[in-house]
């Protein structure tokens, strides 16, 4: 929602979740869309808000806001876009030409326009996020919905990054309010980080994992 073109009648979907925040809405808020005739249980019994789905006082106030950015970001998507696979892509030139023994993952064709993930080898994600936390630069080491694991991303484990790849792996997210100098910000902090932690390494860099 807000990054890539959505439409459920072409796509055929018939269930589809969306969170404001998403979309520079107010937290704690978000939709579900429900095609007609796809049966679901209620989920919570007492009330017939929500066409009887879920009882309960609704969040007029986060509803209003939701509706609001949503029409913001329809408005702005092309702009949205556009900025932020500049962004994006001049952060990926910086820290691929810069920091050796990198790679991203994924193809860049059809990619999320916000979105990085990329594999620092020989270091732990986990590590780098710490350091960089320092100079208050938040990163995250898996996916929004399963950052707190520590397994090994299925993802990435199916485009055939090795496991212990994985784990050094960081996902870097920019978006309308990411200008240049923080970008550089970040990879200047970004490559200290790498040099120190390869530095203090168990692993030897020239035998690989």
């Amino acid at each position: 929602l807000g990054n890539v073109p959505i439409d459920v009648k072409d796509m055929g979907i018939d269930m589809m979740s969306m969170s404001s925040h998403k979309i520079y809405g107010p937290k704690g808020i978000g939709a579900l869309f429900i095609r007609k005739g796809v049966r679901i249980d209620n989920y919570m019994h007492g009330g017939d808000q929500e066409n009887n789905r879920r009882a309960g006082t609704e969040n007029l106030a986060g509803i209003v806001g939701f509706g609001k950015a949503a029409e913001l970001a329809k408005e702005n998507f092309d702009a949205h876009v556009k900025h932020s696979s500049q962004m994006r892509d001049y952060l990926k030139d910086r820290i691929l030409s810069e920091i050796p023994d990198t790679f991203v993952n994924g193809t860049m064709d059809g990619r999320h326009p916000g979105n990085l993930n990329v594999t620092f080898e020989y270091i732990e994600g986990e590590s780098i996020l710490l350091l960089l936390n320092q100079f208050g630069i938040s990163v995250s080491t898996g996916s929004a919905c399963s950052s707190k694991s520590l397994e090994p991303s299925h993802v990435l484990a199916a485009l055939g990054v090795p496991d212990e790849m994985i784990h050094g792996t960081v996902r870097f997210t920019v978006g309308d309010m990411t200008t240049k100098e923080d970008i550089d910000y970040v990879v200047d902090n970004l490559k200290t980080v790498v040099a120190r932690l390869r530095e203090i390494s168990s692993v030897n860099a020239k035998k690989g994992w």
